[in-house]
């Protein structure tokens, strides 16, 4: 039986939910208020990503929020977005099959770079 570490558990959980804060403010900003899918996608990015950074600064991590480790954790999951996007577009993948993509290696690649990057050294 394989067992998760106990901090990529933690980062799954508030993945998902930064997922649903991610899917609410855009359909919120899209569908109801008629705003671009540009500027809903880029509103909702910094909405659930400025979650989840402290969420899992807070609860996962256990580490004391800095604007260093926001910025670098921000930067790096918004080029992620924008290079999977890119791909995305190159490759002509359907809107869905990018958002699915995205959401696969962020989860992934993110907690790699939340791990040894943005909250190396803490303990477990």
């Amino acid at each position: 039986m394989c067992v998760l570490p106990k901090h990529f558990s933690i980062y799954v959980y508030i993945g998902v939910l930064n997922t649903l804060i991610h899917w609410g403010v855009f359909l919120t900003l899209h569908s109801v208020l008629s705003v671009g899918q540009l500027v809903s996608n880029v509103c909702a990015f910094a909405v659930a990503a400025t979650f989840s950074f402290y969420a899992n600064s807070r609860y996962n991590f256990k580490r004391t929020a800095s604007w260093a480790r926001y910025l670098s954790f921000i930067g790096f999951m918004a080029f992620l977005s924008l290079a999977i996007g890119w791909l995305g577009d190159e490759l002509a993948m359907p809107g869905i099959v990018t958002l699915f993509v995205f959401s696969g290696v962020s989860l992934v690649v993110g907690y790699f770079y939340a791990s040894y990057v943005v909250f190396r050294g803490t303990a477990t």
